[in-house]
């Protein structure tokens, strides 16, 4: 990956919704992770490179993330500036219900480093799309980040748990897990 090769970057859901740790499980993990998001999204505005902002839109009127809801609002680390991409969904996939693989590929775009919330649900599906589609796809392991879970029998899960065994469920498979560090790295 290079900067040549101009890799859009996917910012999933990262939403003020998910500062209400209660609403979704009480414990998370990678507190860094918007900061890490922030960071990236500078380094590829300073590169001048794509950019697609997820929102998740929830049908649900209830739900945190519904557009009535203030909490629908992107957070202010990542808030989308004039000339960039907002895309909305209202499922777990940004490609379901969407026109994000026709931008894509209008744009001639093969390569998608994915970011946000969460690892397990809306940032996984996306990425195994994105992989099924066959596009090369990176999950940028520090800049994602979960919640716990219980189990089916009422097990609690942690959200670390949840989180790494997301990702090793996508690697190798659907999608290369690097790091915000490595990826700055490649495209200094």
């Amino acid at each position: 990956m290079t900067k040549q090769d101009r890799p859009a970057l996917i910012l999933i859901d990262i939403q003020k919704a998910w500062d209400n740790l209660q609403y979704w499980g009480g414990q998370r993990n990678n507190p860094e992770a918007e900061n890490n998001a922030g960071e990236l999204l500078k380094l590829w505005r300073n590169n001048k490179l794509p950019i697609f902002h997820i929102k998740h839109c929830s049908s649900i009127k209830t739900s945190l993330l519904n557009e009535l809801n203030a909490g629908n609002e992107f957070k202010e680390i990542v808030k989308p500036i004039d000339g960039e991409t907002i895309i909305k969904k209202n499922v777990n996939s940004a490609f379901i219900g969407t026109d994000l693989k026709e931008r894509l590929d209008k744009e001639k775009i093969s390569q998608l480093i994915i970011i946000g919330l969460t690892t397990d649900h809306c940032v996984s599906t996306t990425a195994r799309m994105a992989g099924n589609y066959g596009y090369e796809t990176y999950v940028v392991s520090d800049a994602t980040a979960t919640f716990n879970k219980k189990g089916i029998n009422g097990e609690n899960y942690s959200a670390e748990l949840i989180h790494d065994t997301a990702l090793a469920s996508l690697k190798e498979e659907f999608a290369t897990i690097i790091t915000t560090e490595a990826l700055r790295k490649i495209l200094s």
